[in-house]
C-alpha cells in the first residue's frame, strides 16, 4: 500500500524560510508568495513535508485507488529555482502560461528564478484557475 510523503506539518515557516533560502533575494520572494498566495487563496501557509509551503488543503483519489491529501497552491524556495505549486492542465492555464514570463515547466511544478522573471498578474490568474478546478474536481478538506 502506498503511503503519502509530503504531509502537513507543524514547522515554523519564518524559521524555515530564514534557514532554508540561500539568497536575499529567494527570502524576499518567498515572504512576498506568502503575502499572495495566502490573498489569492484565502488560506493561511502550512509547512508540507520538509520543504514545500502550501496553501488549503484538498484530498484526491485516483481511479486506481491511490488517495492522499496536498495543498491546493504551494511553493518551495529550492537551491536552483522556486518551485511553484500552482498548475493544474486547464485550457485558461495553458493559455496563462505563455503570458508568464521566464520559466522552465516541470511535471508538476513550474521553476522560477525569481518573481521578477514573472508576470504576477499571471501568476495570480493562473492560481484561481487552479483553485476552482480543484474545488470543482475535489474534495477541500480544510
Amino acid at each position: 500500500m502506498y503511503k503519502q510523503k509530503t504531509l502537513e506539518t507543524p514547522v515554523n515557516i519564518t524559521k524555515f524560510i530564514n534557514s532554508f533560502s540561500d539568497s536575499p533575494q529567494k527570502t524576499e520572494d518567498s515572504f512576498k508568495l506568502i503575502e499572495l498566495m495566502s490573498k489569492w487563496s484565502g488560506f493561511e501557509p502550512k509547512m508540507w513535508g520538509p520543504s514545500i509551503i502550501g496553501f488549503g488543503k484538498y484530498h484526491y483519489k485516483y481511479t486506481s485507488g491511490h488517495e492522499g491529501d496536498s495543498s491546493i497552491l504551494g511553493f518551495s524556495p529550492r537551491k536552483t529555482a522556486i518551485s511553484l505549486y500552482v498548475f493544474m492542465p486547464t485550457k485558461d492555464n495553458g493559455e496563462l502560461l505563455k503570458h508568464l514570463g521566464k520559466y522552465k515547466m516541470g511535471k508538476a511544478c513550474i521553476y522560477v528564478k525569481k518573481l521578477s522573471d514573472i508576470d504576477l498578474e499571471i501568476l495570480e490568474k493562473m492560481c484561481h484557475s487552479t483553485t476552482e478546478y480543484i474545488k470543482v474536481n475535489y474534495q477541500l478538506t480544510q
